[in-house]
């Protein structure tokens, strides 16, 4: 919720620059609620929006926008970015999920989103989930027929994942019919990569132990790279994101929600 301010910027330089602020604090903004904040119309604020974005800082969304470096903000910020489309993406992911199968679940909001899905009365059962991040294992450690396999290690704030030897170790050890991966950043040349080396490893422990490799991404990681080598886009079998860009599609499965 964006608080009224006191008085309206008078020039919109200052008003683009007020709403920049804003995005790198709470990583989204709203069309509507900046209007009401800065007493303006829509159409002005979709004007600066749009000039935004032309100077690069932000990611026009439909009625409103993203912050381009939102892949950087802590889990807890990223939550509510783009949450109707993560649970778009969640619902299609858990589409492909059968009884009975192991399921290596990555680090994120959206692949959060897709645990909650498999937490319906009417989801597939059982299931094994093998995972890193503590909010998967928290969220399932007392769903019925669900078996919780923790890669523990040393904890990564930010993500909030497990990483290290140890976490590691619990992945390799493991083979999985699905790796449902988070994406930091996606990219036609790139690929799929991480902002921390740790973060990749674990990553590419998944790619490597699963059948089937799903990248789970918003629009915001796309065309995005990280200084972390995971995979090429060859490796992946099927992305599952609210875009799908010219560059994508051919190279892999892509499913549009």
């Amino acid at each position: 919720m964006i608080e009224p301010t006191g008085e309206a910027p008078r020039f919109a330089a200052e008003r683009q620059q007020l709403i920049a602020d804003t995005l790198r604090e709470k990583g989204r903004v709203e069309v509507a609620a900046l209007a009401a904040k800065y007493g303006v119309s829509e159409d002005t604020v979709r004007r600066d929006l749009r000039q935004l974005a032309a100077r690069g800082l932000v990611q026009k969304t439909h009625g409103g926008a993203v912050a381009l470096n939102a892949t950087l903000l802590p889990t807890v910020q990223r939550a509510g970015v783009l949450t109707g489309a993560k649970r778009a993406i969640a619902r299609a992911a858990a589409r492909r999920v059968q009884p009975d199968q192991t399921l290596f679940i990555d680090g994120g909001t959206t692949t959060l989103a897709l645990v909650d899905e498999l937490k319906r009365a009417d989801a597939p059962r059982p299931l094994t989930l093998v995972t890193h991040s503590l909010d998967v294992a928290l969220a399932v450690a007392d769903a019925p027929r669900i078996r919780l396999v923790m890669a523990g290690g040393s904890w990564l704030p930010a993500p909030r994942i497990f990483v290290g030897d140890a976490a590691l170790a619990t992945l390799r050890a493991h083979r999985a019919e699905i790796a449902f991966l988070g994406a930091c950043a996606l990219h036609p040349r790139a690929g799929l990569t991480a902002h921390d080396p740790q973060e990749a490893a674990l990553k590419r422990a998944m790619v490597d132990g699963a059948a089937q490799r799903v990248l789970l991404t918003d629009a915001t990681k796309l065309d995005a790279v990280a200084p972390c080598a995971v995979a090429g886009l060859d490796e992946l079998d099927c992305v599952i994101s609210d875009a799908a860009p010219t560059w994508l599609q051919g190279r892999v499965e892509v499913e549009r929600v």
